[in-house]
């Protein structure tokens, strides 16, 4: 038998409903007029009334909520901060999640950051966030994740999180060490968004040692589902532009370089450490930061790997070219792979190898990336060494084919599909500077005739591509002694030509033709 609600409550039940399943945002002018009728404190007490009123704890929060998101329903939240303290320790999901949010509302809309920080310390907030970040539901977890990201945002947010004297920055750490692994991820995933909010706030990371925490996880061998959500975390961490200078001081590079040489791990968590090493080393910075014995150390392994992998694991071994892609980018990384180790050839080898797609397109990346497509100018180039070494291998690679030279090699890959022919384009543009390279070039002319075709590509991003590869060789040709031989002079015309022409097609004007077909009938 349905119990009908208080006579006092169904008024209230009644507007709130309405006012939460407003189509949009509630504006103040809104929240004032409904808290007008309805004072904060009555909804309180109806939120905490436990009457036998289906859903009337989801209405509630729903229309707290709205309230809350408003600047004006924020700055009454200023009186309230029993509220926001009782809210975080409820035994309601619904409820502590609505605290947690209610907690940015007050940072985000009061317009008094120091009065809410004031009652952050005051009602011991913080700690509380962390409670609901470890045991709380996915959504109140979330919520309660944006908080702390929120109360961050200022020196004296963090002050709060890492103080110069306190426990706050252990709590987090003993939090960790005693909790499930569910709880454990989402420390880490605490650690690497406070970490990518700026250089101050990732620099009271390591100082706190809370980097360690990733060290920790990935020594884990009992759990891999857990390690490999790790793995994920840490390599959203390293996309931080100021990620190589701390991450390079701790011993992660080392653990993973660990964990791509165990032929017992599992291939994803190895294909994960790879590219996350691959990005710790492709900002010039780390190799201020870095023991050059570690990226040897590194590079062998990736070696070792790719030699027993052959064509076995083409996921892994299209991660490892990738992750050899990354270190090659910088002008260091690129010199060592090329100069130090012997690993590169995979990469060469894998770019001209049409028996496997996924590798061919993994290698042509990692080769342009090493050739220094994305490096500036005065960067591209190497070292006489890793020139030589390069120049041999594409040539040994070429020889070891029915192609016999390199322009041979890349009109193949010229002939493929857009994407390989894409990848095509950056390798062109990163190589073109050199001069064998660039002689390779033009002296065939169905690269060219490629190259300078306004219609073989229809997508925008092989468009561009194409046109950026037309630019690049007219470049390094114009600054060349080729220009002296008359059929060099004619494709240097003809690039020109392509790369005033832009890198899309422009279709002429056409007339609108009337169409004219025959009514269908019933």
């Amino acid at each position: 038998m349905e119990v009908d609600p208080p006579l006092d409550l169904a008024p209230v039940l009644e507007a709130a409903s309405e006012f939460a399943s407003y189509p949009g945002l509630q504006n103040d002018a809104s929240a004032k007029e409904f808290l007008d009728r309805f004072p904060l404190h009555t909804l309180f007490s109806v939120l905490q009334t436990k009457a036998d009123v289906p859903g009337i704890e989801d209405t509630m929060v729903s229309c707290l909520d709205k309230i809350f998101s408003t600047k004006y329903g924020a700055s009454l939240l200023l009186d309230y901060a029993p509220f926001i303290q009782a809210g975080l320790q409820a035994n309601s999901q619904a409820v502590r999640c609505l605290a947690c949010k209610a907690v940015s509302y007050l940072l985000e809309n009061t317009g008094d950051r120091v009065g809410a920080l004031q009652i952050i310390v005051a009602y011991n907030v913080y700690p509380l966030l962390l409670s609901c970040l470890v045991d709380g539901d996915e959504q109140t977890s979330a919520a309660s994740l944006q908080a702390v990201k929120d109360i961050a945002q200022s020196p004296e947010g963090i002050s709060i999180i890492f103080p110069a004297h306190g426990e706050e920055p252990f709590l987090i750490k003993n939090i960790a060490m005693q909790s499930s692994s569910l709880a454990r991820i989402r420390i880490l995933a605490l650690v690497a968004k406070l970490f990518s909010l700026s250089s101050s706030i990732a620099t009271a990371v390591y100082s706190s040692n809370l980097l360690n925490l990733f060290e920790v996880e990935i020594n884990n061998g009992h759990d891999m589902l857990t390690t490999l959500s790790a793995l994920e975390l840490l390599y959203e961490l390293v996309e931080s532009p100021h990620s190589s200078m701390f991450l390079l001081r701790t011993t992660l590079l080392q653990k993973l370089t660990s964990m791509i040489s165990n032929s017992s791990v599992d291939s994803m968590l190895r294909s994960r450490a790879a590219l996350i090493s691959g990005r710790i080393l492709s900002s010039s910075d780390a190799y201020a930061a870095v023991d050059i014995s570690s990226v040897t150390a590194l590079l062998a392994a990736i070696d070792e790997r790719l030699k027993v992998l052959g064509g076995q694991n083409t996921d892994e071994y299209e991660s490892e070219l990738e992750a050899l892609g990354l270190i090659g980018s910088t002008s260091q990384g690129a010199t060592l792979l090329l100069s130090s180790s012997p690993v590169a050839r995979h990469v060469i080898e894998s770019a001209f190898d049409r028996h496997s797609r996924g590798k061919q397109l993994a290698g042509l990346h990692a080769l342009a990336s090493i050739c220094g497509v994305d490096r500036p100018e005065d960067k591209t180039l190497l070292d006489n060494k890793a020139e030589e070494n390069l120049r041999r291998l594409i040539y040994t690679a070429a020889a070891n084919t029915s192609k016999l030279n390199p322009s041979g090699l890349i009109l193949s890959v010229l002939r493929q599909e857009p994407e390989i022919r894409l990848a095509g384009y950056r390798l062109i543009s990163g190589l073109v500077v050199r001069p064998w390279c660039l002689m390779e070039i033009c002296l065939n002319q169905e690269i060219i005739t490629i190259a300078t075709d306004a219609k073989i590509e229809t997508a925008k991003n092989g468009m561009d591509a194409r046109h950026h590869c037309c630019t690049a060789i007219s470049t390094a040709l114009s600054s060349s002694n080729l220009l002296q031989d008359a059929a060099v002079a004619r494709t240097a015309a003809k690039l020109q030509e392509a790369v005033r022409r832009g890198p899309y097609v422009t279709k002429g004007h056409v007339e609108a033709q009337p169409v004219v077909m025959t009514a269908e009938r019933f």
